[in-house]
């Protein structure tokens, strides 16, 4: 499998003797948010507009410097409390930290991903997304920033092969770390004839829409 091709998006799978490895520390959000406490998760979907946008902005580090009224209308959080926070202060405790790692060791390298998410919001409810990412650049070619897009993800896509996959994924990432979870997302892939993550999540998505 070759860098520089769609499958790139797993260079510390496939390519780790080719391309170093980056490591994207997420932001503490207690260090952020003084007292903070994750809301306990509930198993109901948040009710939401599924035909509109939910759109937000991050520095480099992964604060959120915008927010769109979707954004604040889903999550539950009101614009005050979203600015100058981690985004992972919506980070569901079913989504495997992996796909997170992922995310961040492509957008950094200024290549766009595309990721599904569970989501937690301030209710404890839940809702699914897909993302992508325009990355936005200084005059000199530095990342400045990254302008997040996300919109609904069937329910059917989710329940037939998206939250089994992570579901396991979790599972085996609580046992061998990272690593181990990445090793069987790649396996996953490979055995059932994707060319990659974002081939599973597009043809998922697809099959539904």
């Amino acid at each position: 499998m070759m860098c520089g091709e769609k499958n790139y998006i797993f260079f510390f799978l496939f390519c780790k003797k080719n391309v170093p490895l980056r490591y994207y520390k997420e932001p503490k959000i207690n260090s952020m948010i003084p007292n903070f406490q994750y809301p306990t998760p509930i198993d109901r979907e948040v009710n939401w507009d599924k035909s509109k946008t939910i759109m937000s902005r991050t520095d480099t580090a992964g604060v959120i410097d915008y927010v769109n009224q979707v954004f604040c209308d889903v999550c539950g959080y009101s614009a005050e409390e979203l600015l100058g926070s981690p985004h992972n202060i919506i980070r569901h405790p079913d989504m495997p930290r992996v796909i997170f790692k992922v995310l961040w060791d492509n957008i950094q390298q200024g290549i766009n991903f595309h990721a599904v998410a569970k989501n937690l919001a301030k209710s404890g409810e839940y809702y699914w997304v897909v993302t992508d990412f325009d990355i936005i650049k200084d005059a000199q070619g530095k990342i400045v920033s990254y302008l997040a897009r996300r919109t609904s993800v069937p329910t059917q896509s989710v329940e037939k092969y998206i939250a089994p996959l992570y579901a396991k994924m979790l599972q085996v990432e609580a046992v061998g770390g990272m690593e181990a979870s990445g090793a069987y997302l790649a396996n996953f892939l490979k055995e059932n004839g994707y060319i990659d993550y974002i081939d599973f999540i597009e043809n998922a998505i697809l099959e539904f829409k």
